[in-house]
């Protein structure tokens, strides 16, 4: 069960190790683009081009789609990046159901944690496989696996490298459940923390705030849903910067422009900007966005 890309590196590793996938579950089909043309999602496209049965309930809680689980009659459940599932359905595997989970659990339980755990300045995050219960994310664990952030990261890297290690992830805990060697541990709730949902609000830069905490705000949102800042009334989205050790005496949200550079005051550092993106342009280094847009140093962002 899953629906973004995200999730298909775990469906094609337990094809490639010959388990016998009886269905793929997903979001049903949505209308995309200027045209609105049905689109499927990526786990939909994994199982299509490998001739597996897709089944696109419009919700986990309808009586047939559990029926035809049921049916079925699975072995194992295994969830990557779907949707809340009520206990009649996580039941209906043999063995159980398990979730991998971007985060390194009980830390950033939620649906947006490889963004938080970037914003909130981390230098190490991971993957979690558990067994699910009703409370979201609460499950035993059963495996992690960690990778370093690094300072070069943003959310998108980070994504796509939890993806492949997420695979193995999955891989070796369904062996450990098909060998009956799965050991799971309940959760510490002292270590809990969340990582709720992403909105346009989250995505507002502040600038008095300091300017690491800044650009680990930009990090994080990178390349999706993207930080934003306001220049005269019009958004442009901020997708990479670097800290400069120079301490600011500006007014936060004061810019500092050279032909080659834009700098901002922040909170306390100068904060460079090194990719921006305006209104209905594509996302462009700093450099070429400066020849093409009128900006000088005493204006401010808001």
């Amino acid at each position: 069960m899953g629906t973004p890309e995200f999730a298909v590196p775990s469906l094609e590793i337990l094809l490639k190790n010959k388990y016998p996938v009886l269905a793929v579950v997903t979001a049903p089909d949505k209308p995309r683009g200027r045209g609105q043309q049905l689109s499927h999602s990526p786990v939909k496209d994994a199982a299509l081009r490998r001739g597996l049965e897709v089944l696109q309930p419009s919700s986990p809680r309808d009586q047939a789609f559990a029926s035809h689980l049921q049916q079925l009659q699975p072995d194992l459940m295994v969830v990557v990046a779907f949707r809340i599932l009520p206990r009649e359905v996580f039941t209906i595997a043999r063995r159980g159901a398990f979730n991998l989970h971007a985060s390194l659990l009980p830390k950033y339980r939620g649906a947006a944690p490889i963004n938080w755990a970037i914003i909130k300045g981390e230098t190490e995050t991971g993957v979690t496989t558990f067994f699910l219960q009703e409370k979201v994310d609460t499950g035993h664990l059963l495996l992690q696996a960690r990778i370093p952030i690094r300072e070069e990261d943003d959310a998108g890297t980070i994504h796509d490298r939890l993806s492949e290690v997420g695979a193995e992830v999955v891989l070796h805990t369904v062996r450990l459940i098909e060998q009956g060697k799965a050991v799971s541990t309940p959760q510490d709730e002292r270590l809990a923390s969340a990582a709720p949902k992403i909105f346009k609000d989250d995505c507002k830069i502040r600038w008095d705030s300091p300017a690491r905490d800044i650009h680990n705000l930009i990090r994080g949102l990178s390349p999706h849903p993207a930080a934003y800042t306001l220049h005269n009334g019009r958004i442009l989205k901020v997708f990479k910067t670097a800290v400069s050790t120079t301490k600011s005496d500006k007014k936060p949200g004061i810019l500092l422009v050279s032909p080659s550079s834009l700098r901002v005051a922040t909170g306390d550092c100068l904060l460079e900007i090194l990719e921006v993106q305006q209104e209905g342009k594509r996302r462009m280094g700093v450099e070429e966005f400066l020849r093409g847009y009128r900006i000088a140093t005493g204006d401010h962002f808001t």
